[in-house]
C-alpha cells in the first residue's frame, strides 16, 4: 500500500497566535506521529462570536511570523478562508481530502472542542472518518472523553494562556512578549491591531 503522508490539522483562529499555540503544535510533531502539523486558520468559528476577530489576512501574517523560526515542518494553511463561511470543519476535511489524495489528515483539538463535539455539522462522520488527537485543558477529564469519544490523548503540557488575555492586555498597553513573540508584537502594533477593546 502507499504510504500517506499524515497530516495533523489544528484549527483555530489564532487571534493572536501565541505560545500556547506553538507549544501544542511542537508536541504534537514531535510525538502525535504526524510527517507534518497545518495551522489552519479559521475565518469565523460558527460556535463563537465575532467580536474583536481580526482580519483573516492579519492573523495568517501573524501565523507566519510566529513558525518562521521553529525549525519544525508546521505550516499555515488558509483553505478556510476560500470555503463558505461559517466555516465548518467537515467541509474543510472533505475539501482537502479531494484536493491532497496522497494526505492522510487527522484533527488535533483541545479536551474544551471534544466536549462540545456533538454540536458540530456532521460530528458523527467527523469522529468516524478521521483520527483524533485531543490536548488537556485544565479542568477537563480527559481519560472519559478520550473513551467516550474513542480519540487519543495528545499529553501536551497545559499552558494556561488564551487569546483573549493577551488582546485585553494589549489593548491597555501591557508588553505581552513573553506569550507572543516580539515580532508578532511589533506586526501588532504597526497594524494597530487590538486597540481600545473590551474583550
Amino acid at each position: 500500500m502507499r504510504y500517506k503522508k499524515r497530516i495533523g490539522l489544528f484549527f483555530g483562529s489564532f487571534n493572536p497566535i501565541h505560545i500556547g499555540h506553538l507549544a501544542i503544535a511542537n508536541y504534537a510533531f514531535a510525538f502525535g506521529d504526524f510527517d507534518e502539523v497545518w495551522l489552519v486558520v479559521s475565518p469565523h468559528n460558527p460556535l463563537k462570536q465575532k467580536t474583536m476577530l481580526a482580519d483573516e489576512k492579519h492573523r495568517i501574517a501573524m501565523a507566519q511570523i510566529a513558525i518562521k523560526n521553529l525549525a519544525l515542518p508546521v505550516k499555515i494553511c488558509d483553505i478556510e478562508m476560500r470555503l463558505p463561511q461559517p466555516s465548518y470543519t467537515i467541509n474543510t476535511l472533505e475539501t482537502l481530502d479531494a484536493e491532497n489524495g496522497d494526505y492522510q489528515f487527522c484533527i488535533i483539538m483541545g479536551a474544551d472542542s471534544i466536549k462540545n463535539i456533538e454540536k458540530w455539522k456532521n460530528y458523527g462522520k467527523i469522529l468516524d472518518a478521521y483520527k483524533i488527537y485531543v490536548y488537556p485543558r485544565l479542568g477537563y477529564d480527559m481519560k472519559t472523553l478520550c473513551n467516550k469519544y474513542n480519540v487519543e490523548l495528545l499529553n501536551a503540557p497545559i499552558i494556561d494562556v488564551s487569546s483573549t488575555f493577551i488582546r485585553e492586555n494589549i489593548s491597555k498597553g501591557k508588553n505581552m512578549n513573553a506569550f507572543i513573540s516580539a515580532e508578532t508584537s511589533m506586526y501588532i502594533k504597526e497594524n494597530k491591531l487590538y486597540e481600545n477593546i473590551e474583550n
